[in-house]
């Protein structure tokens, strides 16, 4: 063995289940794979003339961490203008909003608006007429599945009453058929979207490369992207025609309502291509949207009598293009949220042993996204399917609360709200469980997210109460939810997700031990590299 690299630390987390005879501190690296674990006193017989080595001193190393769940290329647009995501009231969102507008730009942009800063007031073009100094403006709420327009950018798009879509889209109205403002999901958005001035490519990658670093110096290695398009083929082949990504990137294209077989064919074909570190893997489908917004799909509706509809006008069309992508062996990633959505989720895949050979079944990774609020049989039924949960703490711990008094809470109703992100409960039953952020829905720095899920709380503010506390996932859990249970949930297992000879050399070195450091302090505290095929992506100034 002549290593290219060795990395010294004195805690190491390989997280392969393998029994190991003395602490492990020391991993060798060879033409990006790992090529030996051992002690301090192993790695002096591997070095040779020209390895590299970097000793971490008291720092912790583990497999790389990767986000199951992050939209790169589309929060791009989801994050244009001022952010709303701290403000707590309308006032503020108000006052921010006429800040913004005094900016040059022919438009008044926003992100990240919590419906909870609303309070009981109805979400309505009004609030943003008078703030946007004559411009008309667009402001994104955080679910990324809606958005509300003032009233010179509703007639801009041409937008004066209902309209029909071939998804379950919405241009909310009053009573006499005038729109409100609100429009609920990407179709509706879109007819005011189009009309929007755009960013250049060149724009677009600036921005686009300076997320990715900002990923690796958070900690992660990888990352899901449930979003590809023709852009995104472009953006990431000009990214690594620059130089190398700095993690690895899956993505999945979405499959929408209205289309078929021969639109899903072309997807099909897609599969597999990519560059070096990037690749389109999966496809990606939505059974329904957003409890927030009323379009879950719910057993029973919502206390405002919402969320009783499928995403899918015909949700037997789902199920069809489901059997089409697993009968080839594609891996699929569906949203869904509602209790009824997740149902028909189940039901789609389970219905895969009828039509789909059991060898191609068994090779190929379906996941449900988000799982938001479930009963006790629907937990039970991942496990039996094989089906992977895909989920991200912090929408429980950022937009809803203890006291059920948040709009998320509202909308369900106390029973449904108690049954809120059930991570515990899926591990428990021995499901798959990859977690992830969302970005741009929720931040994307890993390490809050891993105490998050552990707390049931935001970490760093110790006031708040829990909530759902017996659905918290243990230190271990957590830390596989980004590393071992990430590459299961990818079909990956085989060649990532722990530190095993013969498998990447990604790895991600922290300050404090995820496992041993209280989850508030473990969230203030610093990633300190990153590693991918063996390279450094990564390296705090203090230890490079």
């Amino acid at each position: 063995m002549t290593p290219d690299l060795i990395i010294l630390a004195d805690t190491v987390h390989t997280l392969d289940d393998r029994p190991h005879h003395e602490p492990i501190q020391a991993v060798a690296v060879s033409g990006g794979v790992v090529a030996a674990v051992g002690s301090r006193s192993d790695a002096q017989s591997w070095r040779q003339a020209g390895t590299r080595v970097v000793d971490l001193g008291t720092a912790t190393l583990t497999p790389g961490l990767v986000d199951c769940h992050i939209h790169p290329v589309f929060g791009l647009d989801l994050t244009v203008g001022v952010d709303l995501s701290g403000a707590g009231t309308l006032e503020e969102v108000r006052a921010l909003l006429r800040t913004e507008a005094a900016n040059d730009g022919e438009w008044l942009r926003g992100w990240g608006l919590n419906p909870n800063a609303f309070g009981t007031t109805p979400m309505h073009r009004h609030a943003l007429d008078d703030v946007s100094g004559g411009k008309p403006a667009l402001v994104r709420l955080f679910d990324g599945h809606s958005a509300l327009a003032n009233s010179r950018a509703l007639d801009r798009a041409g937008v004066h009453g209902p309209e029909e879509f071939d998804q379950a889209s919405e241009v909310v109205c009053d009573g006499d058929g005038t729109p409100t403002g609100l429009l609920l999901e990407a179709a509706a958005m879109e007819l005011v979207q189009r009309h929007m001035p755009q960013e250049s490519f060149a724009e677009r990658k600036a921005r686009l490369a300076g997320l990715l670093r900002d990923f690796a110096r958070s900690g992660l290695t990888g990352g899901h992207i449930m979003d590809h398009s023709e852009e995104s083929t472009a953006l990431l082949q000009a990214l690594e025609a620059d130089g190398e990504l700095p993690l690895r990137l899956r993505t999945a294209p979405w499959c929408m309502p209205g289309s078929g077989e021969a639109q899903w064919k072309d997807m099909a074909r897609s599969i597999g291509t990519g560059g070096r570190r990037w690749s389109i893997e999966a496809i990606k489908l939505f059974v329904d949207g957003t409890v927030d917004n009323g379009t879950a799909w719910l057993y029973e509706p919502d206390t405002l009598g919402q969320s009783t509809a499928a995403f899918w006008p015909r949700p037997e069309d789902y199920t069809a293009a489901v059997r089409y992508f697993a009968s080839r062996g594609i891996p699929t990633a569906t949203h869904a949220i509602g209790d009824a959505g997740v149902h028909h989720v189940l039901n789609a895949l389970e219905s895969l042993a009828e039509t789909v050979p059991a060898d191609v079944l068994r090779r190929t990774v379906h996941r449900i996204e988000h799982i938001e609020s479930v009963p006790d049989q629907l937990v039970e039924r991942f496990k039996d399917a094989g089906v992977v949960a895909s989920m991200q703490p912090t929408h429980c711990t950022h937009y809803s609360l203890a006291d059920h008094s948040d709009n998320w809470s509202t909308r369900l109703g106390p029973e449904r709200a108690d049954r809120a992100w059930r991570c515990r409960d899926l591990r428990d039953a021995g499901v798959t469980l990859g977690i992830g952020s969302d970005w741009p829905i929720a931040p994307y720095e890993p390490l809050p997210i891993i105490a998050d899920s552990q707390l049931r709380r935001r970490s760093g503010h110790p006031e708040q109460q829990p909530i759902a506390p017996a659905q918290a996932l243990t230190a271990l859990q957590a830390l596989e939810g980004y590393t071992s249970h990430a590459a299961k949930a990818a079909g990956l297992w085989d060649v990532s997700g722990s530190i095993t000879v013969g498998k990447r050399a990604d790895f991600t070195a922290f300050e404090m031990d995820p496992l041993t450091t209280a989850p508030d302090e473990f969230a203030a505290s610093s990633v300190l590299g990153t590693f991918v095929d063996g390279e450094i992506q990564f390296m705090l100034e203090r230890l490079g």
